[in-house]
C-alpha cells in the first residue's frame, strides 16, 4: 500500500519440525541482519525483510493485513542478546563439567604437574567457586540466575563513568564539569598554554550562550583593581582580599596533604583559605591567610555537649593567621541539612581536633544553638567581632525562602549591626557527602540567590556596608566576571582548586577511595599527593584565573570590579534574541524598601516581588521573636509568579 516501503519475501521449504541452530552457526545471520538493517524470520518460516529510504522510516500494522501466518515477520530487539538469555544454572553446570573433564584430560595426556594442567585447573576451580557462590547467595537475583556471567554486568557498571568520561563525552557535556572546564584548570595549574585554536567550540547562536559586552576603548589590565577591602564601620581589622580565593573545604573531607598544599598556595599567592566547618587544624597553619568557618558543630570552640564556647573561640580567633570569621548558616549542596563526615573517614586526629567520639558519623546539626532568630544572630555577630579583636565577621548561606532572607536583612536595619560580608552559596555547589535529594532538589541556584541578596541589601540601603562573596561552580575568569556583574564583590572556588590539586572527577569523594589522594584519609592514597608540586599548581591556577578576569573587566572598559553591572553580560534567550543579564535580573533602586517616600510605584514587574518579600519578612521576624514562627501556614513568596513586563500575580 505504501510505495516507499519495499517488501521482499524469501520462500524456504517448510519443514515438519523447526530446526535448532547452534549459536556459532547463527553468527553470520546476525551479522548479515545488522548489515541489511531489516528483520529476518527464524529458519523454517517465510521471512519478511523490510527496508526504507530516507523519505520513509515508519511502517504501520494495517499495511500487513491480508498476509497469512506464514508471512508474519519476526521482529527482534529491545532485550538481552539471546546467548545471555540461554545462559542458565544448568548451562553453568554443563560448562563446569566440561571444564573439569578438560582438566582431567590434560592431566592424563600432559601430566598433572604441567603448566597447562595447572593453569586450566586454576581457571576451572575459580569458575566453580565463583559460580557456586553466586548460586548460594541471596542478595543478587542476576547472580543467582546467571552465575559467573552476571559479573560482567557489574564490571561494566563499575567502569561506566570512566569509559564515558574518557571515550564518549564531548568537551562540553560532562557533568558536573565538562572536559573543557577541567582541561582549562589543568593547563593553567601546570603553567601550560591555555589558549585555543581555530575558534570557539560553542554554538554562539544556541539559547543560553553568554558573553561580555566589550568596549571599543578598553582599559589596561594594570589599571584594574584586583583586591577588595572587607570590613564595615565596626570592623577594626579590615582584610584585603583577592578576587578569587579557596572556598570552604574541611580537613576530614580533604586529606592532610591536600589541606597543606592549599594553605601553602594561599600563602604564596596572597589569597585566603577557608577552613570549612571542620574548623582550624594544624594543617591550616602553614602561613596562609585563614577564614575560620564556624558551623553548627562549633568545632574548635565547643563544649562537651556541643555548645558554643566563647573562651575557646577567643583563644583561637585572636591568632594572627585567622583573618576573618564566617558563620555558616547553610550551604548550597545540602541546605538546611548540616554536615556529614562518614565514620570511615574519621581518624583519631580528626576526632581530637573536633572533639567528637570515634566510630560514628560526625553530623553537624542543621541549625545553630547559639541563636534562635535573626535578631539574636546580629548580636552573635557583634559578640564574635569583639571576641576576635575586631576582625571581619560574616555569614554564609544558600538562599531559600525570600521572606526569611528579608527578615534577616530587616534585623540588620533594626539593630544597626551588619555582617562584614555575606557568602552566597549556590545550589550547584559541591560537597564531599550529601543526601541525593538535598544535592539535586533543594536550594536556590547561585544567580537567583546572589541577585536576591544584592537587591534586598540595596533596597534596605546597606549594600555599601557589606561585601558579597559568590560561591558555586566557578572555574574560569568569565565565571568570576559574570558573578561580579550580578552583584558579587569576589568569588570563592572549591572544585576548581581541587582540579588544580589533580582531581580527575572520579566522583568517589564519599567513599574514602579518592584515586588522587585529595578526598581520602587513606595514607597510601594520600601519600601520592606531592605537596610542593600541588601547592605551586594551585597558586598558578589562582593567579591565571584572576588575570583572565581582570582582562575581561578591562575589555568591558571599567577600572574597578565594583563598576561592573548586569548589562555588561549578554546572553541569547530562547527566542533567539540577545538580552542583557539586567533584563533577567533587574536592579532594585537603592534604599527603596526603607524610604517613607512613595517610590514604591517603581516596584512593578519583576521588582514588585521584593516589596512582597519585605512585608512578609517583617511579619516573619515578629513571629520568630515570639517563637511562633513555623507553627502556622505561610503564604507563598510569589517569587515565581511574576511576569517580565507586568506586575506580580500573587
Amino acid at each position: 500500500a505504501n510505495p516507499s516501503v519495499r517488501i521482499s519475501f524469501q520462500r524456504k521449504q517448510p519443514c515438519k519440525k523447526p530446526q535448532k541452530m547452534l549459536f556459532f552457526r547463527r553468527i553470520p545471520r546476525i551479522l548479515a541482519r545488522g548489515r541489511r538493517g531489516g528483520a529476518v524470520a527464524p529458519i523454517g518460516h517465510r521471512s519478511l525483510r523490510t527496508s526504507g529510504d530516507s523519505q520513509n522510516s515508519k511502517k504501520f500494522p494495517h499495511e500487513l493485513k491480508g498476509l497469512d501466518e506464514n508471512h508474519i515477520p519476526h521482529v527482534e530487539g529491545g532485550h538481552f542478546p539471546e546467548f545471555l538469555e540461554k545462559w542458565t544454572r544448568t548451562r553453568f553446570y554443563q560448562f563446569g563439567a566440561a571444564g573439569t573433564a578438560g582438566v582431567l584430560a590434560s592431566a592424563f595426556y600432559t601430566g598433572p604437574l604441567t603448566l597447562t594442567t595447572g593453569t586450566l585447573a586454576a581457571v576451572v576451580t575459580g569458575y566453580w567457586a565463583l559460580g557456586l557462590r553466586d548460586i548460594w547467595q541471596k542478595n543478587h537475583t542476576l547472580k543467582r540466575n546467571f552465575p559467573v556471567l552476571a559479573h560482567f554486568r557489574y564490571l561494566a557498571e563499575q567502569i561506566r563513568p570512566e569509559v564515558r568520561q574518557y571515550f564518549i563525552e564531548s568537551d562540553l557535556d560532562g557533568r558536573p564539569f565538562g572536559r573543557n572546564q577541567r582541561s582549562l584548570v589543568y593547563q593553567r595549574a601546570k603553567g601550560m598554554v591555555d589558549s585555543t585554536s581555530f575558534g570557539t567550540r560553542k554554538n554562539v547562536y544556541e539559547p543560553g550562550y553568554e558573553f561580555a559586552n566589550h568596549s571599543l576603548f578598553p582599559v589596561s589590565v594594570d589599571e584594574v583593581e584586583s583586591h577588595v577591602i572587607i570590613g564595615g564601620q565596626s570592623c577594626e581589622q579590615p582584610y584585603k582580599a583577592s578576587l578569587v580565593n579557596i572556598s570552604a573545604m574541611s580537613y576530614g573531607s580533604l586529606s592532610q596533604n591536600a589541606v597543606i598544599a592549599l594553605n601553602t598556595a594561599a600563602m604564596r599567592g596572597g589569597f585566603y583559605h577557608n577552613t570549612g566547618e571542620g574548623g582550624v587544624t594544624p594543617f591550616h597553619r602553614k602561613g596562609g591567610d585563614v577564614v575560620w568557618n564556624l558551623g553548627t558543630g562549633y568545632f574548635g570552640c565547643r563544649t562537651l555537649d556541643g555548645k558554643f564556647d566563647p573562651d575557646k573561640f577567643a583563644q583561637l580567633a585572636l591568632q594572627d593567621f585567622i583573618k576573618m570569621i564566617e558563620i555558616k548558616l547553610s550551604q548550597g549542596a545540602k541546605p538546611s541539612h548540616g554536615g556529614i563526615l562518614p565514620a570511615d573517614k574519621l581518624t583519631e586526629e580528626i576526632a581530637h581536633i573536633r572533639g567528637v567520639p570515634m566510630g560514628k558519623d560526625v553530623n553537624s546539626p542543621p541549625r545553630h544553638s547559639a541563636f534562635r532568630d535573626p535578631l539574636e544572630l546580629m548580636h552573635f555577630i557583634k559578640n564574635l567581632r569583639e571576641l576576635s579583636g575586631g576582625k571581619p565577621v560574616g555569614i554564609k548561606l544558600c538562599v531559600g525562602r525570600r521572606h526569611e532572607l528579608s527578615a534577616l536583612i530587616i534585623a540588620m536595619v533594626e539593630t544597626g549591626i551588619t555582617p562584614d560580608f555575606i557568602t552566597v552559596d549556590g545550589a550547584e555547589g559541591g560537597t564531599g557527602a550529601a543526601p541525593y535529594e538535598f544535592t539535586n532538589s533543594i536550594g536556590a541556584p547561585l544567580r537567583e540567590g546572589l541577585t536576591a541578596v544584592h537587591n534586598l541589601l540595596r533596597g534596605a540601603g546597606i549594600r555599601n556596608q557589606i561585601k558579597l562573596i559568590a560561591s558555586g561552580k566557578v572555574t574560569s575568569g568569565f565565571d568570576v566576571v559574570r558573578n561580579l556583574a550580578l552583584g558579587a564583590d569576589l568569588c570563592n572556588v572549591a572544585r576548581g582548586m581541587m582540579f588544580a590539586l589533580g582531581c580527575v572527577q572520579a566522583l568517589k569523594c564519599n567513599t574514602n577511595k579518592c584515586p588522587t589522594g585529595i578526598t581520602t584519609q587513606d595514607p597510601q592514597l594520600m601519600e601520592g599527593l606531592h605537596i610542593p608540586t600541588k601547592a605551586m599548581r594551585v597558586e598558578n591556577y589562582q593567579a591565571s584565573t584572576v588575570h583572565a578576569a581582570l582582562e575581561i573587566i578591562g575589555a568591558v572598559g571599567v577600572r574597578s570590579p565594583e563598576l561592573l553591572k548586569a548589562h555588561h553580560i549578554l546572553y541569547r534567550g530562547e527566542d533567539g534574541k540577545v538580552h542583557t543579564m539586567e533584563d533577567m535580573y533587574p536592579e532594585l533602586p537603592y534604599g527603596i524598601l526603607v524610604d517613607d517616600i512613595p517610590d514604591r510605584e517603581q516596584l512593578c514587574g519583576d521588582l514588585e516581588r521584593y516589596g512582597v518579600w519585605w512585608e512578609k519578612g517583617r511579619n516573619s521576624l515578629e513571629e520568630m521573636v515570639k517563637g511562633s514562627y513555623g507553627t502556622v501556614p505561610i503564604e507563598p513568596d510569589g517569587e515565581y509568579y511574576v511576569s517580565n513586563h507586568g506586575c506580580i500575580r500573587n
